[in-house]
């Protein structure tokens, strides 16, 4: 199992999928063949479907400037590897091609050349939950130990600099206003929520400020700004938007903000190596569902849950969002995914009471929660899989007139 730095990427949304990975792609190729003149890139499957909703040719052109870019969309075509291919061709002045590519955004901003993610790169000798537990129960330590003990001593500094962009991203969050870019103008919900406060009693203050930390994040990704993948763009204001809460109303300090944080990305770790985070490959339950999970386990912890009522709250926010869709809307990151993350948010609060309130012990294991989801995922058929051609999408665009 790789590093929690591939859970937790700092960037800029609105995908991670199909923003930061292609850019992160183009930038590769473009350092591969220096004396190109221009770039012919063809865009397969889920990327070319709603690429133009999530910026991928905006962000494959900036990062290919200032050199000229020809943008090929094959929304049709499913290549075997993933269903997110890219294929770069870079030609000289004559109109020679120099070289060519094929790499394919396999979820949370990674790539990858051959579809699947590199086994080389692995540091953690257990990948299941299951054994994760029993070293913590045989060392006498919590999960947070079990990351520590494995990853490399920077580790805490840039799970500081991940908690610095998260904050920043609430704090800019919440002060925003107006229309999201992309045609449908969806207004931004967030400051409303948070101006909302105290015209509330104090039962649903809670749940208020909970969905306006959470939309505050998940606003700036949809306007393209500087998110943290957790463990996607799309999903990326659950954890933070949790956190904050718990931070803010418990007077935590950093330090134990960045613990918490290394537990959730442990749990999003063990998603990702044991099933997918990629809405085109298992849709929506593998973005909101891990973040769900994540964000429960790290509030377990805060509030002093022992190894076994993390996983169980961790449990509990993946397994209610099993056969979750991914349809967003025009193929833009905003309809339904932004009150998703709103939603997920309270959900992984209300797992972790949950979990803290029992011994931690239940019937179905976070690893057989993970294995199911996996299931799910593959069963569901690819317009429920980030194409914007089934569910939602299909039925709020249709008869809908274009928008200038």
């Amino acid at each position: 199992m790789e590093s929690i730095r591939e859970i937790y990427k700092i960037g800029y949304g609105p995908s991670s999928s199909h923003t930061m990975g292609p850019r992160r792609a183009a930038e590769n190729f473009l350092s591969s063949v220096p004396n190109a003149d221009h770039f012919r890139v063809t865009l397969y499957g889920s990327l070319a479907a709603t690429g133009k909703g999530h910026m991928t040719d905006v962000a494959i052109v900036n990062a290919l400037k200032p050199h000229g870019v020809e943008i090929l969309w094959k929304p049709s075509e499913f290549l075997p590897q993933h269903p997110n291919g890219l294929l770069f061709e870079a030609f000289d002045t004559d109109g020679n091609k120099l070289s060519e590519h094929l790499t394919f955004s396999i979820g949370g901003g990674d790539i990858s050349d051959t579809g699947i993610r590199d086994p080389r790169q692995n540091i953690y000798p257990l990948s299941k939950m299951k054994h994760i537990l029993e070293w913590c129960k045989d060392n006498g330590r919590n999960l947070w130990e079990f990351v520590e003990e494995y990853e490399e001593p920077e580790i805490w500094e840039y799970l500081h600099e991940v908690w610095r962009v998260m904050k920043e991203a609430v704090a800019r969050g919440i002060e925003a206003e107006g229309a999201l870019p992309g045609g449908l103008n969806y207004p931004r919900k967030a400051s409303q929520y948070f101006t909302k406060l105290n015209s509330h009693k104090e039962s649903m203050r809670r749940r208020n400020i909970i969905f306006a930390y959470a939309l505050a994040v998940a606003e700036e990704n949809a306007s393209g700004g500087k998110v943290v993948t957790a463990p996607t763009c799309g999903s990326c204001g659950v954890v933070p938007g949790v956190l904050f809460l718990l931070q803010q109303n418990n007077q935590l300090s950093d330090k134990k903000i960045v613990r918490a944080l290394a537990t959730a990305g442990l749990i999003g770790n063990l998603v990702k190596t044991n099933a997918s985070i990629s809405g085109a490959m298992v849709g929506c339950q593998g973005e909101i569902g891990t973040a769900s999970a994540m964000a429960a386990g790290a509030a377990a912890q805060l509030y002093g849950g022992t190894p076994a009522q993390v996983e169980y709250a961790a449990s509990m926010g993946l397994e209610h969002f099993l056969g979750l869709t991914c349809d967003p809307v025009a193929g833009l990151v905003q309809v339904p995914c932004i009150e998703r993350n709103a939603v997920a948010a309270s959900r992984a609060l209300d797992a972790n009471v949950y979990a803290t309130l029992s011994d931690g012990r239940h019937m179905v294991s976070f690893d057989k929660v993970v294995e199911a989801m996996n299931l799910t995922g593959h069963d569901l058929p690819s317009i429920y899989k980030e194409t914007s051609e089934g569910g939602l999408a299909l039925v709020t665009m249709k008869n809908r007139p274009p928008s200038h």
